[in-house]
């Protein structure tokens, strides 16, 4: 007797015989091989059943009706549907099984010594399109909020001096200015002291209303000055706290049949070039250590027929990290998953977190083995 499952699909209750889930995965897993819809002979050796071609005709007309597969010509087999797509990646996808190929190579690339982090997050976006043959973005944010820890101001001559701002965390920024009227070494003391008296430890949100009590008290010369000061530490801050997001490969979606079409390669290339709306995806900077994205769960438009997979890894020092992909629904999500995860491992563990020098192999990351395949499972 057939096992039945009943899961729950876009809103719908979906009931599932062990024959109709081999049936589903081998029709998603050969589409994401091969672009091409599946046949019932073709599917009958593939999944390994011994049922007639007309019961499993009949089996996947039963999955069309339920939404998990569609049929693009009346003449050709079945393709996945999103909710298809979705129940596969929920309950029948297998973990992918790292080589130890692509093990040395991520490793050997983290290893770099890279010192600055941008520079490094931005490397992190263009390993990951490499070796997934996806679009890639990384990206990262603050934990806390960005504030003041110290002002500088250094003499340069009677008509100029240097702004040196300091914050929590560990973004110094200087700015030379230039001044219509002459100031001594005396008055920028004095007003070094007046600021980190009064404006250190405060976020730039905070920084306006002490400005604007202040204007009630300093003379009209000296709050000019103070007030350009403090503008400048506000766009610090304000740049310190936005999140930076790096877009790699994203030509590589030109490579893949679903966007060969150019308004539709058109529309997602233009996307991928807004930082801003990459920042905005659900869940890129939540608190899951991995998100699946699959076509119409994607709030964008330009990504209802995409795919995205994120997978977030900690800085440290109160920032954390997000790198993902973005691709068609067909793609590959049990291998994409297992590199993304156990690159934002590795990254994590880079910054500082477990062991910096000795970055995970196969034996250190036990998440990424397999399962032991059940009857059901393909070999």
């Amino acid at each position: 007797m057939l096992k039945n499952e009943i899961r729950e699909t876009e809103g719908q209750i979906v009931e599932l015989s062990e024959r109709r889930k081999r049936i589903l995965r081998t029709v998603v897993e050969s589409y994401i091989a091969t672009a091409e819809p599946i046949g019932s002979k073709a599917i009958a050796e593939q999944a390994g059943l011994t049922c007639s071609s007309a019961t499993i005709r009949n089996e996947l007309a039963a999955l069309e009706k339920l939404g998990l597969l569609e049929q693009p010509h009346t003449s050709s087999g079945r393709i996945p549907t999103a909710s298809g797509y979705r129940f596969y990646v929920n309950e029948l996808m297998e973990q992918h099984k790292l080589s130890m190929q692509e093990t040395q190579t991520i490793n050997s690339q983290l290893h770099l010594k890279m010192q600055e982090l941008d520079r490094v997050i931005d490397q992190a976006g263009r390993m990951v399109s490499q070796l997934t043959n996806y679009p890639a973005f990384a990206m990262t944010d603050r934990r806390e909020k960005a504030t003041i820890t110290r002002f500088d101001l250094l003499m340069v001559d009677q008509n100029s001096f240097i702004i040196v701002v300091m914050t929590n965390l560990n973004v110094v920024k200087n700015k030379l200015v230039k001044l219509p009227v002459d100031v001594n070494e005396p008055q920028l003391q004095l007003l070094n002291t007046l600021l980190n008296t009064s404006f250190v430890g405060k976020t730039a949100e905070e920084l306006n209303p002490e400005l604007m009590r202040m204007a009630e008290k300093a003379a009209g010369s000296a709050y000019g000055l103070i007030s350009l000061v403090v503008s400048f530490a506000m766009e610090v801050l304000e740049d310190a706290g936005r999140s930076s997001v790096h877009t790699a490969g994203a030509n590589r979606i030109l490579e893949h049949s679903e966007y060969q079409d150019v308004d539709k390669a058109h529309e997602l290339l233009s996307y991928l070039d807004h930082d801003t709306e990459l920042a905005q995806l659900p869940g890129a900077m939540g608190d899951s250590d991995t998100k699946i994205l699959i076509g119409p769960e994607n709030v964008s438009d330009a990504l209802k027929d995409t795919s995205v997979v994120m997978a977030s890894y900690d800085i440290g020092e109160g920032m954390r990290g997000v790198i993902g992909v973005v691709g068609p629904t067909r793609m590959d999500y049990a291998k994409v998953t297992a590199r993304l995860n156990y690159f934002a491992e590795s990254l994590s563990k880079m910054f500082g977190k477990g062991e910096p020098e000795q970055l995970p192999g196969r034996k250190s990351a036990p998440a990424l083995q397999p399962p032991k395949p059940d009857s059901d499972s393909k070999e």
